[in-house]
């Protein structure tokens, strides 16, 4: 129909200028009945089917529903969003399988220094650390940060001081440090070889989660890049690049080369994009559009329907893989999970895999690790 054409050029127009629209039907309960979803990820990057043996998968997939159980748990008995985000999030950070609290990657000088952020989409709240080293569960002293302080971002010594302050958990350095990842350093150093080469993969770990209050809720945790010098941080702590959440538009957890991450603003990009298309006043819009074509070709085309159709599955999707297509093009790779106030729970990676699993009240419970297994939304640059 010539009205739904139009309507998607002047779409593409708007997001292309950063031009805002009044809605009215913005703010509108558009949700039928409570419900909840939740998406996780554990890691992204060049997986090869043919070197992951039988017992490994299975471990992966266990951890990752672990991680999904403890999450859905809180979400089906009414909790919060950011609860759940932290209840899916302390089991990864606690398993040597995934590059974030215990098992994390080497620093070029030997630690573990630890990376987190937390988001809490009802007000924009948001919490995170870098360069912590003693921290059990950095996402727990992320959101510390978010509710027990005037900041948003701590690093290193002064952020486990206040650490202190809160009584959170902490461990020895024996506690972080595991027997591959200290292979995969000595590796690196007697091969000259980069973090990307020695690793494959990013291990970083994150949830996002829709509650039964509508609420959203993003969430990341890393152990950064193998090798990683002078102090450099990624974008898993960076409200934005790694971490995002809007009750607007959508919350995003984001894993892949930090770097890139950072220079798109992946997290918080998408979520513009999303709450761009669902500003616009369609009613408006229409009755503009009366005054130069026929009510012939506007047959079929009443506002409700590209509201709906601009809140759908297919927008938070394209939304998404257009962002990490940038990525893509300026060198970077890696993926995204993003869950919308709709209750879509999505992934994009322009990788061969991402460790990930995604569940809903409606039924939906899945967790998979190379691309094209699971829904639609699980092939690469789909």
């Amino acid at each position: 129909m010539i009205i739904r054409q139009f309507v998607s050029l002047v779409l593409a127009g708007l997001l292309a200028a950063g031009v805002v629209v009044p809605a009215s039907a913005a703010a509108d309960d558009h949700v039928d009945q409570p419900r909840w979803s939740i998406a996780i990820h554990g890691g992204a990057g060049t997986l090869d089917p043919d070197k992951m043996t039988p017992e490994k998968r299975a471990a992966y997939e266990a951890a990752l529903q672990n991680a999904l159980d403890a999450g859905k748990a809180v979400l089906a008995s009414g909790g919060s969003a950011v609860d759940a985000v932290k209840a899916a999030i302390i089991p990864m950070e606690d398993d040597p399988l995934f590059n974030a609290g215990r098992g994390a990657v080497f620093t070029w000088e030997g630690r573990n220094e630890l990376d987190a952020s937390i988001m809490d989409g009802r007000d924009r709240s948001a919490g995170a650390v870098t360069g912590v080293t003693t921290i059990k569960n950095p996402i727990l002293l992320a959101d510390k940060v978010r509710t027990e302080s005037p900041h948003v971002f701590m690093m290193g010594e002064g952020a486990e001081g206040f650490a202190a302050t809160q009584n959170i958990e902490t461990a020895p350095p024996e506690w972080f440090a595991t027997e591959a990842r200290k292979q995969s350093l000595e590796r690196m150093k007697a091969n000259a070889l980069s973090s990307l080469d020695v690793d494959h993969k990013f291990g970083t770990v994150g949830a996002v989660a829709l509650d039964m209050e509508g609420n959203l809720a993003a969430g990341t945790s890393t152990g950064g890049m193998t090798g990683k010098r002078w102090g450099r941080i990624g974008d898993a702590p960076v409200i934005g690049a790694g971490t995002y959440a809007d009750n607007r538009s959508c919350a995003v957890s984001a894993t892949g080369w930090g770097e890139y991450f950072i220079r798109v603003g992946v997290a918080q990009e998408i979520c513009t994009r999303l709450r761009f298309a669902q500003m616009i006043d369609f009613d408006s819009m229409i009755e503009g559009l009366k005054e130069v074509v026929s009510e012939d070709e506007l047959t079929g085309g009443e506002p409700s329907d590209f509201q709906a159709y601009f809140r759908s599955e297919k927008i938070a999707q394209n939304g998404a893989d257009n962002v990490m297509a940038e990525v893509k093009e300026l060198g970077g790779d890696g993926g995204v999970i993003l869950v919308t106030p709709e209750g879509h729970a999505l992934y994009s990676f322009n990788t061969t895999g991402m460790y990930r699993g995604r569940a809903t009240s409606d039924g939906m419970n899945e967790v998979a690790i190379f691309g094209g297994e699971g829904g639609p939304s699980d092939t690469p640059d789909h």
